[in-house]
Order: structure tokens, then sequence, then C-alpha cells
């Protein structure tokens, strides 16, 4: 017998060595026909597990480390898993700032030396790096800084010149100022502030903050009128009466209108009704401000050496870190000195949004508001539309009707001429707005500065810069005075139209504008001297060939000679450009090649299907597609994101198979770019990346215009041929004109539009100004809503007198609200506020009692379910495993009957909860949750437990979510802890599926089959990384591979059967796209060494099968040498094109390339 025990023994090792030499993971492998199979019988398991260490092992803390698995030097076999247990996850736990630790002081710069001939000598600072590796780099000494990132002794000291400071701005008497008690006053501050709806939040603030204030009397509410109250807030004509410098100004516009006659000249149209507050009474009221303590005056670097490798790079995120402030606050200390003063220089900087809006659903009112945001201040802030950081400083006024009247009167103008003319009108309508704007006091400040007392009560010289004008294209060419889609159509280089399909081929940065303002005056001379219609020939030479207009550019003519360039400053537009832009063009044009194939209808009504498949995720981040989304109805630009981050697998097998890998690589092209040009904080690294990406972004736009698009006829959607029906029925009943063909029209897909070409601008504009997210018309839309609350209060007749009025009467009380020392009542309620994540736990569970579970009970009502086989045997491994802290090595570890028994369950009985909420710190130091239901949001990530994994993450579906007391009997004194569970469904990725940024694809997992020991189990909740967003392979279908026919709790929708696979939507968020790479400045340095690992095995694997992905890449079955046949590009440029796409020719890829090609997983 003993013979046979040792001969059996013997027999599993040999088994077991067998399995390390292949290597097995617990991954799902396909056969030729892609058909899944297990690895192993049902009796071994699913797939066996390699042997895991801890990851406090030297083999994670040495960043030297080699881990890549090499078969050739194997000395042991790796011991099979019994369990399915994840390494252990520590996130970063920061603050909402990268404060330092008290401990680290910074460190003292360096001595300053001399070297040639150096005319100003620069007190450095550098601060020590902190924990994530973060520190500060300033080339001058800061005076204030308002995070208290750097101790005071290190800040530098101001000069002590005692200066007063001009015209200091009035400070609002306190409360119940200007009304005659407290309670007229709290009433009137509630009917002023939130929201104008009679919501719950409203009803409770009235009660709390009015009814049951203690200075609330209803007895001064007697004769108690709000008309009074409002005229007494509006007029304030009490002895106590304070002028504010920077209430509203109204004033009329006047304009030349050229009429085309030497001897009458222009006529000049007065457009009345331009409201605006003076710029530099505001600056002065936002430095006296409160919020002016947030303010940061003086620029910096932010560097970042990476705990990974040791190596150092700067960080891009705000304005105040960025080389434009940077190099303004270097341009300004070499500007001379005002005689007498010695006070510190600092920059007020400015960035504006102009946009129209609508003011209500139905009907014309309309506004067109002007905003400016503080630079100085952190974006995150300036984000919140309830901050106060958004300053309304004006209303454009459009053009009134009436002007055609004008315009009809004129002589010997066509109607052509006539619309010219109008466009023209428009153009110096606007820029004598801002004429109005850039007054003397501002241009005297830009030159001079203003004296204001900073928060820390320091005299400071401020010199207000203007850094960013945000606005949509049709408000970019107003400003840059220029043609709307002219030749030229960039407002900010010279680059033809013709050449904006070269994307990524062609560089704007050597041909950018610069204005000609001498060409422009004497085109004026021709119009408004000679006679010369705007748009004639002789004025058309005269302007040349970048589409100028024959108007006067106010920022060119007052602040071109301060140093402003009016074209830099218009900044990319994230949300028109590409979510309402690009993207929008790329996916309309895909719903036109479905309806173009052979059943195009069903084809369209099956991706509709789909969409609405797709699973929510988050708390709004993906919402549900409850409409037909290829009708494209009232969709935001939020919802056409939502669109792309889940579009890969919907479109995956609509198209020809040919095709389909075509369209599916530029989904997953255009969704990593779309990442990465949202990223809130950008290294050199990511910038590279971003680079590289758009490179291929670009030759997979061309491709699919050159191949796929050309290979179908597309006509219009049916939406678009409505929508033109109706336009061209409304022109024919005005103007006597035919309708159109009733058939619909050709659609092919351009690329030569602004849209596309801006986005070959994104990594020069993120270098200059910092992110996106800093300057986002996202911003200006969230203003907005304001004033759409305004609107329904007033009269609907002159409706920017009104806003303004509403806009001055909420500023007041809160400055009065200041003045006294009390909470505002404009910042949102307790209610409204989503409470923020800790910093200081891992996720919470509710420790309620409300849902018993008891365990006997519960496995007899679900006798026969494969979910619950071996629940209580499992369940007590898992409680054994945390109770004595074993440690991952510990996983094929077998606990006896005898130790099951010692663990002691009080009656039985768990207790589950319906959510968890897991806490994490974000990519760019911030700290979010996501919230685990099982029956919504059920998908979890944690840790691969592997040694080299190929792919850094198990994905899990969470069945229960509980928590017990329990404790082990045994010899010593029973300690009974508190614990915290997950019943969960272990996924496995799929083996031989290709993923990654090298093969552009998404991740794909599949259920583990029931009989794999492994297909449930029970999860730490602290393992949990975040919640995942698994979205089906709708082109694998459904199936009962992984888990037989029938309802189950494994399928808590009432569900007989599952998808068969799931697409990991690694696009679903930034901080979830960062979680994919090695370049999360605010993730774990273990999480992030495992994701190089693998990166660094998916490039070993590479090498060595080199020659088969030639031969079996599906991209490279597209075209492996791809050529734009086009006369404008040299064959030198072509090649170059070709060789800048690491996908389809491995061999000309160089090292920076293959860094980013090789992030597959």
């Amino acid at each position: 017998m003993r013979l046979l025990e040792s001969f059996s023994v013997l027999l599993l090792l040999f088994a077991m060595v067998s399995c390390g030499a292949q290597n097995c993971s617990w991954e799902k492998a396909t056969d030729n026909r892609g058909l899944t199979n297990p690895l192993s019988n049902s009796s071994a398991g699913f797939t066996q597990l390699a042997a895991l260490h801890h990851p406090l092992d030297s083999d994670l803390e040495n960043p030297n480390h080699d881990t890549g698995f090499d078969h050739g030097n194997l000395q042991e076999p790796p011991l099979l898993r019994r369990r399915r247990i994840p390494r252990p996850f520590d996130d970063i736990a920061c603050s909402v700032e990268d404060l330092n630790d008290t401990v680290n002081a910074p460190s003292l710069p360096a001595q300053s030396r001399i070297k040639r001939v150096l005319l100003t000598l620069r007190d450095t600072l550098q601060t020590a790096f902190n924990s994530v590796g973060i520190c500060r780099l300033y080339p001058r000494r800061p005076s204030f800084e308002p995070n208290a990132y750097i101790p005071s002794s290190l800040l530098a000291r101001s000069c002590p010149t005692v200066i007063q400071a001009s015209d200091p701005l009035p400070i609002a008497a306190p409360p119940p100022y200007p009304f005659p008690n407290m309670t007229v006053y709290r009433l009137m501050s509630w009917m002023n502030s939130g929201s104008h709806r009679k919501s719950e939040n409203e009803v409770q603030r009235l009660v709390k903050d009015i009814l049951q204030a203690d200075d609330f009397d209803v007895k001064h509410l007697e004769g108690f009128s709000v008309r009074r109250s409002l005229r007494e807030l509006d007029d304030d004509e009490g002895a106590e009466k304070v002028n504010f410098p920077d209430d509203w100004i109204k004033t009329d516009v006047s304009i030349d209108i050229p009429t085309k006659s030497k001897e009458e000249g222009p006529k000049t149209y007065t457009i009345p009704g331009f409201h605006y507050r003076p710029l530099v009474e505001v600056i002065r009221a936002a430095f006296a401000d409160v919020q002016a303590g947030a303010f940061h005056l003086l620029p910096f670097k932010r560097l970042w050496k990476d705990p990974l490798d040791g190596t150092q790079e700067r960080l891009l995120d705000e304005l105040y870190t960025s080389d434009a402030w940077l190099e303004a606050q270097d341009n300004l200390q070499k500007l001379p000195r005002v005689p007498g003063c010695s006070l510190e220089r600092v920059i007020a900087g400015l960035m504006f949004f102009s946009d129209a809006t609508h003011l209500a659903n139905f009907g014309t009112a309309k506004a067109w508001p002007l905003y400016l945001y503080f630079g100085n201040l952190t974006k995150y802030t300036r984000s919140l539309p309830q901050s106060g950081a958004c300053h309304l400083v004006g209303f454009l006024p459009s053009l009134p009707d009436s002007i055609k009247d004008v315009l009809s009167g004129l002589s010997r103008i066509s109607k052509t001429g006539m619309m010219s003319l109008h466009t023209h009108c428009r153009r110096e309508l606007f820029q004598a707005c801002w004429g109005i704007m850039l007054d003397e006091d501002f241009l005297d400040a830009y030159r001079h500065g203003i004296i204001f007392k900073c928060a820390d009560g320091v005299l400071r010289r401020v010199f207000p810069r203007i850094f960013t004008y945000s606005a949509d294209y049709p408000e970019k060419v107003l400003i840059a005075t220029m043609k709307d889609m002219g030749t030229c159509a960039c407002p900010r280089c010279l680059t033809p139209k013709s050449l904006f399909g070269s994307l990524g081929m062609k560089s704007c940065l050597d041909n950018l504008r610069v204005y000609a303002i001498a060409t422009v005056v004497r085109a004026r001379e021709y119009i408004y001297n000679e006679g010369n219609t705007v748009d004639g020939s002789k004025v058309e030479r005269t302007l040349g060939d970048g589409s100028w207009v024959p108007t006067i550019n106010r920022f060119v003519e007052k602040l071109g000679p301060l140093g402003l360039n009016p074209f830099r400053m218009l900044v990319v537009d994230f949300m028109h450009e590409c979510e309402l832009g690009t993207w929008k063009a790329l996916f309309t044009h895909l719903l036109r090649l479905l309806y173009a194939l052979p059943g195009g209808s069903q084809l369209v009504a099956k991706l509709d299907t789909r969409f609405r498949q797709v699973p929510t995720f988050g708390d709004g981040v993906i919402r549900k597609f409850a409409n037909n989304t290829s009708e494209m109805k009232r969709l935001a630009a939020r919802d056409f994101e939502d669109i792309l981050q889940c579009a890969i697998p919907v479109f995956e097998g609509l198209f020809p198979p040919d095709h389909d890998i075509v369209v599916q690589s530029l989904l997953y092209r255009f969704a990593q770019w779309h990442a990465l040009a949202k990223l809130r904080i950008h290294s050199q690294s990511t910038m590279t990346f971003l680079e590289e990406t758009f490179k291929k972004l670009s030759q997979k736009l061309r491709r699919f215009q050159r191949d796929t698009c050309a290979a179908f006829n597309t006509v219009e959607l049916p939406k678009e041929k409505a929508a033109r029906q109706r336009r061209s029925q409304e022109r024919s009943e005005t103007n006597t004109i035919s309708p159109e063909s009733s058939g619909p029209k050709v659609k092919m897909f351009n690329l030569n539009t602004y849209k596309f070409h801006a986005m070959a601008d994104y990594a020069r504009t993120i270098r200059l100004f910092g992110t996106t997210d800093s300057f986002t018309t996202q911003m200006g839309e969230l203003a907005h809503r304001a004033l759409k609350a305004f609107y329904p209060l007033t009269s609907k007749l002159d409706t920017p007198t009104q806003l303004a009025k509403h806009e001055r009467r909420r500023r007041i009380l809160r400055r009065v609200a200041e003045a006294g020392g009390i909470a505002s009542s404009d910042i949102q309620s307790p209610a409204d506020v989503r409470p923020p994540a800790s910093a200081g736990i891992h996720h919470h569970i509710a420790t309620n009692q409300s849902s018993p579970v008891d365990l006997f009970a519960f496995l007899r009502e679900n006798d026969g379910d494969p979910a619950v086989k071996n629940f209580i045997p499992r369940f007590k491994d898992h409680v054994l495993y945390r109770l004595r802290k074993l440690d991952i090595t510990y996983c094929d570890h077998t606990f006896t009957d005898e130790e099951h028994n010692s663990v002691i369950i009080p009656n039985n009985t768990i207790y589950t909860v319906q959510t968890m909420q897991v806490h994490y710190t974000t990519y760019d130091l911030r700290r979010e949750h996501d919230t685990i239901n099982p029956r919504t949001h059920s998908d979890v990530m944690v840790i691969s437990g592997e040694t080299t994994p190929s792919h850094p993450y198990w994905y899990a579906r969470v069945l229960g979510i509980y928590h017990l007391e329990t404790w082990i009997h045994d010899d010593g004194p029973p300690v009974k802890q508190h614990l915290e569970v997950l019943w969960v469904r272990w996924l496995a990725p799929l083996e031989n599926n290709n993923s990654g940024t090298r093969h552009a694809r998404l991740p794909k997992v599949s259920f583990v089959e029931e009989s794999d020991s492994d297909a449930f189990g029970f999860l730490d909740p602290g393992q949990v990384i975040r919640g995942a967003h698994l979205i089906p392979a709708f082109a694998s279908g459904r199936g009962i591979s992984s888990l037989r026919y029938g309802k189950s709790l494994a399928r808590p929708g009432g569900d007989l059967d599952d998808w068969e696979e799931h697409y990991v939507g690694i696009f679903v968020d930034r901080d979830m796209y960062m979680r994919y790479t090695h370049f999360g400045v605010g993730h774990p340095v273990s999480l992030r060494r495992i994701i190089r690992d693998c990166e660094s095995l998916a490039l070993a694997n590479a090498m060595d099968v080199v020659d088969e992905e030639v031969d079996d890449d599906e991209e490279d079955r597209v075209g492996d040498d791809e050529q734009y046949e086009d006369d404008e590009f040299s064959d030198e440029e072509l090649e170059d094109d070709d060789e800048g796409d690491g996908e389809d020719d491995d061999e000309g890829s160089d090292d920076a390339e293959d860094e980013f090609n090789d992030l597959s997983f």
C-alpha cells in the first residue's frame, strides 16, 4: 500500500512539472475554429495557476529585476493552485493637492553664480519630491503659496515699500444690507440663489436656512413685498449705499456700413444694448474676493521622478504650470519697472469663453454671453459650475433684423453683395464690442499693472495677461478676422484647406498666422474711400491668400504691440471639434456604410439593439442607450463620447470581414487618441504617446477613406435627407425656388475639414497651455445653466438687461454674505453635493443587519444551482485564509475538515448588503469611487495573481456582498473579527486573443466553465481595484458553454444563458485607460510594474514569433505598404508616413514607437 501511495505522489509531481513546463495560466484558449475549450479536464479544473510570490518580495521591489518567464532556466516547477487568489492591492492615498509630508523640507536653492554675462539673477526654489515623486521647480522664489505646499520660512520676503493701492474696491456692508432685517435678507437670499424649481432640496433649504434660523421672526414680514425688496436690492437708495465699480454698463455700439459711393461715404449704424462689465474692475474684484486666497501668483514647473525607474519628467496640467505662463512671467520680469516702485510683479491669467446659446427649448430667445475665468485658480475649482470662479463680463449683441432695411436701401448692390455686406457688418460689430471692452484702463493695466492687496495682505503689482480664448469655430473666425471656411480655414495657421486631409503628414507649425494689418488697412481704404464692394476682386487681391477679411482685429490693434498673439490664444475646442465634430462625422459615415450594405436597414437595427444592451457604468459615466442610437436624436457631446467608448464591440461583425478589420482598428485608434487628448495630467511620455497615436490614427483614417469608403456607394441618412428636404421646402416658400429632388444625395467621407485638421494641434496646445480640460468649452456650456435658470424669471423683454440684473443680485448677495462671515446661500446645498471620497479607506460596506442570510436555508433554497456547489467549504477556506493572515504563497494549501469546523459563524448567519463603494486614487491624484451593485454594476477588476501574467488583471462578477462576525475556535482565546466578503463568478482572459496598442484590439474575457473548481469563489473587498466595464462581445453571441442552461444565482438578471465573451471597456474613462499603461502618475508603483512587465513579455513574445505576426496579424492583411495616392505629396513624404505606423511595418519602427506599440495584453 505504501508503495502504491508513493507511486501516486510521484505521478502527481510529474504532472506538476509538466504543467509548469508549459507555463499554464488561468486563461481560455481557442481552437482553430475559434471555439473556446478548457485546457484541462473537468476533474483537474479549468486551467492551472502558476506559482505566485508575495508582492513585497524582492522581484517586485527591485525595479531592475527581470520578471520575464524563461523556460530554459526553469529551476523548480510551479505549484498547482487550489484556489484563485489575486495579489494584494495597496492604493495610493493622496490628498486633493500634491502636498509634501511635513518632514520633507524643500531643498534649498543652489547658490546663484554668474556665468559669462548675466544681467538677471534668479532665486530659484525646488521643493523635495513627495511620496508620489512630484516636486515643484519655481524659476523665482514665490512669496505666496495658496496650498501651504512650501513652508513659510522658505518663501521670498516681499518688498517692504508701502504704496497705497489705487481705488480700492468698496467693501459690502454685512447682512441684513440692503434689507431692513435678517428675516427679509434670508428670504431674499434664498429666492436669488440655488435652483428656481420647487425641488425637495430647495424646500429643505428653505426650512433649514430661513424658517429655522435663530434670527428669523415672522413679525418682520408684516407688510412685506417681494417687488419692493427687489427694488431695494437693485436700486439701493439707502444711506449705506455701496457702489460697485464692476457693475454692469450699458452702451451703444456704432459701426460704419460701406455704401459703394465715394461721395456719400459710409453710413453709421448704431446697435443699442451692449452690456458689459469693465475688465479692470472685474480683476480688482476677483483679487479682493475670498477666492483669491487660492490664486497661484507665480508659475512653476511640476516635475515627476518616476518611482518605477527613477527617470525625471515634467508634468503638464494647470495653466500656471504651462510654458505660456512661464514665458509670460519671464517677459514680465524683463520689462522696466515703474519709477519708484519695487513691488513684486505677478500675472492675472485671463481665460475667456464665449458662446451663443438658446435660452429656452422653444422660441428664438438667445443670448451671447462672455465669460472670464482666472487661470491662477486650479482647473478643478474652475470646472465646478457653482464654485463662483466664472465671471460673466458681457453680453455680445447680434445684428438686429432692422439692418436689412438699411442694406436693402443701398443702391447698386446685388443680392450676393448684400449677403457679404451683412457678414461684414457682423464682423465689424463683434470687433467693435471688443474695442469697447479693451478700454484705456485695461491697456494701461496691461502695460503698467495694477497695485492690489493680495490675499496675504501684501501689495503687489498685478499685470493682466490674456492666455486663452475658448470658442467654437464660427466665433473663432470672428476673433481671428478671417473668412468662415475660406481657402485657409484654420484660425491658427495658413495651411490651405486642400491639404487638411494630409493628417499626420504635414505640420502646420511652420506656417503659423501672422496678422497682415497693412493689407487689411489698404483693403478698407478701397471699400470705404473708393467705393469698392466688400467681396470685390480688388479687395480680394489685396487681402491675399490668407482668408483675411477687411475688418480691423482689435486684439492685434490694441494688444499686439504689448505682446499678445491673438491666433495662439484660440485654443483647440475638444467638445465641438472632436466629440461633436470629427467623431460625429466618422460615426455618421459608418452608419451610411451600413445602409449601403445588403440588408443595411437590418444591420442598423441590429446596431441599435446592441447599443441598448451595453451595460451602464459608474455614476452616469456610461448611461443607458435607450433610444435608437443611429437616429442621433438630441444627442449632446457626452452622448457621442459614450458611443465612441462602446463602439468597438457594437460594430464588430457588421461589416464584411476585410472591412470589419479596418473599422475595428480605426475605432480603437480613435478611442485611444480621444482618451490621451483628454487626459487631465500629461507627462513627457504620454505626450509622445499622444503624438504617436495621432500618426497611427491619421493613417487609419486615410486608409478608411481610400479603401473602405471607396468600396461602397453611400448616400444620405434618412435623417439627413429629411432635414435637407425640410430646408429646401422653406427656401422654396420664401424665394419661389423649386424644391430639390426627393432622391437621396451621394455623401462621401470628407477629411478636408478644419476639425480633422485641428487634431494635429493638440500636442502643441497642451505643451503651451496645459491639458485640454483647463480650457474646454464645456466650462462655458455649464455656465450657461445659470442664464437658462434666470430666463424664466424675466419678462422676456430686453433679455440681456434682465439677465444682467439677476447676475448682479446674486453677486451682491454673495459679497454681503462674505462680509458678514456667513455661508453664502449661493453655494450648493449639502444634499446636492456628492460626498467626497475618503482618502483614508479603500472601500465602504454598510454594517447593517437588516438582510440576514441563513447559510443552510440559502443552500436548501438553491439546491441544484451550480453556483452554490461547495459553497460552505469554499467560504470557510476564504475565512481561514484571511483570519490566519496567510499570504499568496499559501494558495495551494488544503484546509482539513477539523480546520473548517473551527470556524465559528454565530447562528450560521451572514448579512448581505446591496452596494459597496470602492475608493481609489486616479492617475491625476484625485480621489474617486465606484459603486458596486450585484444587480446593476457588478463587474470588478483585481491584480492578476500569476507570476508572469500576460494580462495585468483578473475580472469577476460580484454575485453577493456579505459581512459577518466570526472567529476561530482553537486552543487560544477566541477573538471575534468582522469580515467583509464578496461572492464572485470569475472570468478568464482568452489566451489567443491579441489585444492592446500593438494589435489595436480590446482585451477579451469569458466566464470560467462551471466544471472548473475556480468558476465561483470568494474575494476580499480590499483586493478590488475598481469596477470594470465589461461589454458583451455581440459577434460571439450567447450560449451555455460556461454554465448550464437555466436560471441561476450566477445570472442575477434572470437570463437563461450568458454572453459567450466580453470585451473589457478600457476606454470607459481616462483613469481606466491609464490603468492599462504604466504612465499613471497616481497609480501604485507595484501595479505599474506589473503592467510594464506585461508589456515586456508581450514584446519578447512578439520578437519570438515575428514571422508569424507578419503573416497572421489582422491589420497587416489589410495592406503592408500604405501609399497615399495624391499628386500633392512627394514620394519621400509618403515613405515617411508609411514608416510611422508600427502596426503595419514592424521592422520600420524605432525604439520610441516600440515602447507604445507593445502595450499589448
